[in-house]
């Protein structure tokens, strides 16, 4: 007596747990205004956001690193400044219908 093990689609696991966690990266107030202020100035520098948003710097890099960990954000370094631009294609991706094609049925 053999047990079936059912075959998972690993392709599609990962297409979820990707984006599960841009998701979650987008999920938070602080995060949706660090994206918000980057849209606005086009490219920002932690120095621009901390003071605009009253963030620390430990605690703005904490939610940088979440943002760039799920490529919604690109990190350009220029000597020892670090300035953040929208991935914008990833962040059209999400809003797209390509995403939409994976919840709907035809």
């Amino acid at each position: 007596m053999y047990k079936e093990i059912p075959l998972t689609d690993l392709s599609l696991e990962n297409t979820f747990q990707q984006y599960e966690k841009k998701f979650k990266a987008i999920a938070d107030q602080k995060r949706l205004h660090i994206l918000h202020e980057i849209t606005e100035r086009g490219e920002a520098c932690v120095c621009d956001l901390s003071e605009k948003l009253n963030l620390p710097q430990s605690k703005l890099s904490y939610h940088l690193k979440i943002l760039m960990d799920a490529k919604l954000i690109n990190k350009q370094t220029r000597g020892t400044w670090s300035f953040y631009t929208l991935n914008q294609p990833e962040l059209n991706h999400l809003l797209s219908d390509e995403l939409c094609c994976l919840f709907r049925r035809e």
